[in-house]
């Protein structure tokens, strides 16, 4: 079989991001699992955040994150690109640089080394492009395809962003657009212009490294990527970590257009329901659509970054933001939580 001749996404039964585990099935998971307290771990697991951040010296963090999935492009170069930079943006998402990756791969047994080789290619590259090393990594057979890194990351300890900081009158500032999940659920069944698939693997492939490199230079106080979650899993893990709620106005929220019309039609990936089911008893929809809805709840594949800044920090991050990634959006603000709903979307 050549190349160019390997369908991985027929190989795969979901896709990308779409493929994690729910929020709420995750959190039972590890429910009862004893937390072992060490005054130089930053960050743990039991913080649902985005990577583990553990002290060094009094300069010097390591930021230690793992991710990898089944194909979500049947280019196994393409595919092995987006794989890396959705396990860079977590380290991104705490404010840190990418250092050092480790490969993640489990192959077939009959799949082309041709396309193995691609694969690992794409990984390296973004690895490169993000100023970071791949060192190492290990693999196995499977009868389903999957790739991703174990991705190490420098930060200063006192300049660590959580997803649980956000503050009273914060500005919510977001950088990619929404809908990638419903296009690639689309594109299985050939639904989707090539237009829109190309702008979804762009979107896929751009690093977070440059909002990262932005938003440090202000009084950001939370952050985390949108990804497997969607963007209202992970606004709410941001507002139950702050004990905030987070009030969003939907018509600044950036929705690729043909993702919310096959959300309309009903083409939605498996991850969205789930989504949905862990995080809607928080959220109060107001007259939001249905379809915007879904989109919202849409898991991202190597998705933005999600902002909560200072508001007199704002329209200076905001105007930085628009001039250096896909899509600079202010899509709402912070607010004190007095019972309730955690998140309240508005027109």
């Amino acid at each position: 079989m050549a190349e160019n001749e390997v369908k991985l996404t027929k190989l795969a039964r979901c896709a990308g991001c779409g493929a994690k585990v729910g929020a709420g099935v995750l959190s039972q998971l590890l429910e009862g699992i004893r937390v072992h307290q060490d005054p130089n771990l930053l960050v743990g697991f039991d913080k649902s955040d985005d990577a583990s951040v553990y002290r060094v010296s009094e300069d010097l963090a390591l930021v230690q994150t793992v991710d990898f999935f089944p194909p979500i492009a049947d280019d196994p170069y393409l595919f092995g690109q987006i794989a890396a930079t959705n396990a860079l943006s977590d380290v991104y998402a705490m404010g840190g640089e990418p250092k050092l990756c480790l490969n993640i791969m489990a192959v077939p047994g009959d799949m082309p080394k041709e396309a193995v080789h691609e694969m690992l290619r794409g990984g390296y590259d973004k690895v490169y492009e993000a100023g970071a090393l791949i060192t190492g990594g290990h693999s196995i057979l499977d009868e389903e395809p999957k790739y991703g890194l174990a991705v190490t990351g420098f930060v200063h300890p006192d300049c660590v962003l959580t997803n649980s900081g956000a503050k009273k009158g914060d500005v919510l500032l977001l950088t990619k657009p929404l809908g990638i999940g419903v296009l690639t659920t689309a594109a299985k069944a050939e639904m989707v212009s090539q237009e829109n698939m190309e702008l979804a693997f762009r979107l896929m492939t751009t690093l977070n490294k440059s909002a990262r490199d932005a938003m440090v230079k202000y009084r950001v106080h939370a952050c985390t990527d949108v990804t497997g979650f969607g963007l209202l899993g992970h606004a709410c893990e941001m507002a139950q970590g702050s004990n905030a709620v987070l009030e969003l106005h939907v018509s600044g929220i950036d929705m690729i257009d043909e993702a919310v019309e096959l959300a309309r039609m009903g083409i939605l990936p498996e991850g969205m329901y789930r989504n949905r089911a862990f995080a809607e008893s928080e959220v109060d929809c107001g007259e939001t659509e249905l379809c915007q809805q879904d989109i919202l709840y849409d898991p991202q594949t190597a998705g933005g970054l999600l902002i909560a800044v200072h508001p007199e920090d704002a329209d200076a991050l905001f105007e930085e933001l628009k001039g250096c990634v896909p899509s600079a959006q202010r899509i709402g603000t912070v607010k004190a939580y007095d019972g309730g709903k955690h998140i309240y979307l508005r027109g």
